[in-house]
């Protein structure tokens, strides 16, 4: 899907609301309403873009310190869901605690049947890492849509910026993932993230 960038996509994203942090499966909420995830490496800066989607400052928490978020976050908006899952990737977690994180992702992807798609986080300073990779390879392999942010993009100049996005994209051009730029702090590429996210949440099944 070709993401749109019109501005129709403030009403998908309405009403904004957190509803429970599940620690393990069986505290995630019913399944019927459609859910769009976001996925990413710690301190990429998704809390910071789900808050900026959704127009809410403080809906998902921001923290300096990589690794905040250690449970499945779900949060109600007007067409469905968004779902906030741990951050992967920081070294100095412990191996238990990343194990545990890794067993409740994989229960999430396993079990969601309304799961319509993967908004994945990258630095655009720093894409595709290895750990990028193996999400990028996990959303593939498991059917599902996957839309890259290549997030930061204020701390690139234009060029660094245009530079990113093609390498990306080329890196990817076998893959049915699709990849725009975007930053939280001068909101560049807003528009495009919102409108496909919500062409996820309201495409028929």
């Amino acid at each position: 899907m070709t993401p749109s960038k019109t501005n129709t996509s403030a009403r998908a994203l309405q009403a904004p609301a957190f509803l429970i942090s599940a620690a393990s499966a069986r505290q995630f909420p019913g399944d019927g309403r459609p859910e769009v995830a976001f996925a990413g490496r710690s301190n990429a800066g998704k809390s910071s873009a789900l808050n900026l989607i959704c127009e809410r400052r403080k809906l998902a928490r921001t923290s300096k310190t990589p690794g905040r978020t250690q449970l499945v976050n779900f949060f109600d908006v007007e067409a469905g869901r968004l779902v906030d899952l741990p951050g992967y990737g920081f070294a100095r977690v412990p191996p238990a605690v990343r194990a545990k994180w890794q067993t409740l992702v994989e229960s999430y992807f396993s079990q969601r049947d309304a799961l319509r798609g993967v908004v994945l986080i990258m630095d655009s300073r720093h894409p595709l890492t290895a750990f990028d990779e193996q999400m990028l390879g996990w959303t593939l392999a498991g059917g599902l849509p996957t839309h890259i942010l290549l997030t930061k993009a204020d701390k690139l100049g234009r060029g660094a910026q245009t530079d990113c996005l093609r390498s990306v994209r080329k890196a990817l051009e076998e893959t049915p993932a699709t990849v725009q730029t975007f930053s939280a702090t001068t909101r560049i590429g807003l528009d495009e993230a919102r409108a496909q996210i919500q062409g996820w949440l309201t495409e028929p099944v």
